[in-house]
């Protein structure tokens, strides 16, 4: 299986403690999650109704700024892993490095992988596959190149779960014409990595072929509720995002003058030259401090943003030991 940040079990056999001692960076779940709200007892005691869904639909397509057809599922790695059964088998090509769980979903289920460097490579792929912005370095492309990479390509997914804070890069409202498919990761950006929520949107044809592969009840009746609640409000939105656009800023600065140099990254989370990223894991660790490592560029390490002023402070202080 791909590696993946969120491991913090590796972390707790290695460096010991209990997982409340650790603050857990290696994703780029955002720490500061949105405020549950008081829950009804349908969500809990009922399967979903297909009006609830479809209210979660509405909100989705309301915070997304798009009209086109949307399928919630249990989280963006659900959709990742209904995606091979959307064609027949054949040529799939990913923008690398990325999430490496599009490459293994699609070799597992029998298609050929090609992990490109370069977009202009994707071109003539059954299904070509870009995560914008991209998970570890932040890389981004303009919806315009995106749009001509769809004419050039079987099938063109578009993982935006990243995407929330910068909302210009997203190709939502474009996602309705045939061929282009749009993941959106709730968990992330909301901080409720937990509840398991996320979205596809596309063609009327491709949506209703995966809601048929997802099944009746994808989602649960706690994520309808608190999904449409949050989605709407975009007061919290707003200001989340403002926020984290301050404190990446703060992270760089703290990273920096510990000499590592910054390779990218979004709001959301940062990725670092450090020289030895093992090394500089193992600091951060000896302070109950996780963070994520790439086997394939053992220079790299990402962060994640801290969640509150203590959780600062003991970043700093471990970066500066």
């Amino acid at each position: 299986m791909p590696g993946h940040g969120g491991n913090l079990d590796l972390a707790l056999q290695r460096f010991g403690g209990h997982a409340d001692d650790w603050i857990d960076l290696s994703t780029g779940i955002n720490r500061r999650a949105y405020p549950l709200p008081g829950l009804s007892t349908h969500a809990w005691t009922a399967l979903p109704l297909r009006s609830d869904i479809a209210r979660l639909h509405r909100a989705a397509r309301e915070a997304y700024g798009t009209q086109a057809p949307v399928l919630a599922v249990s989280g963006a790695q659900s959709a990742i892993q209904l995606l091979p059964g959307i064609a027949p088998r054949g040529r799939a090509r990913v923008l690398s490095p990325t999430y490496g769980e599009f490459s293994h979903a699609f070799s597992v289920a029998g298609w050929d992988v090609d992990e490109v460097s370069d977009l202009a490579a994707l071109a003539g792929a059954d299904l070509a596959v870009v995560v914008n912005p991209n998970n570890p370095d932040g890389r981004r492309h303009a919806p315009d190149e995106l749009l001509a990479l769809a004419s050039r390509v079987g099938r063109l997914v578009v993982d935006e779960s990243f995407a929330d804070p910068t909302p210009d890069l997203s190709l939502a409202r474009e996602a309705g014409r045939p061929g282009l498919l749009v993941l959106r990761s709730f968990g992330k950006f909301y901080g409720l990595a937990g509840l398991r929520l996320g979205f596809v949107l596309g063609s009327a044809a491709d949506i209703a072929s995966l809601s048929a592969m997802a099944g009746p009840w994808p989602v649960s009746g706690p994520a309808i509720e608190v999904g449409c609640r949050a989605l709407l409000d975009r007061g919290w939105a707003a200001a989340t995002t403002a926020r984290l656009q301050r404190e990446c800023v703060r992270l760089d600065t703290i990273a920096l003058s510990r000499g590592w140099a910054l390779v990218g990254g979004t709001s959301l989370f940062r990725l670092y030259h450090t020289g030895d990223a093992a090394a500089a894991q193992a600091q951060l660790a000896r302070a109950h401090i996780w963070s994520r490592i790439f086997e394939k560029n053992p220079a790299w390490l990402r962060l994640g943003l801290p969640g509150n002023e203590t959780e600062w402070e003991r970043v700093a202080a471990a970066l500066a030991a």
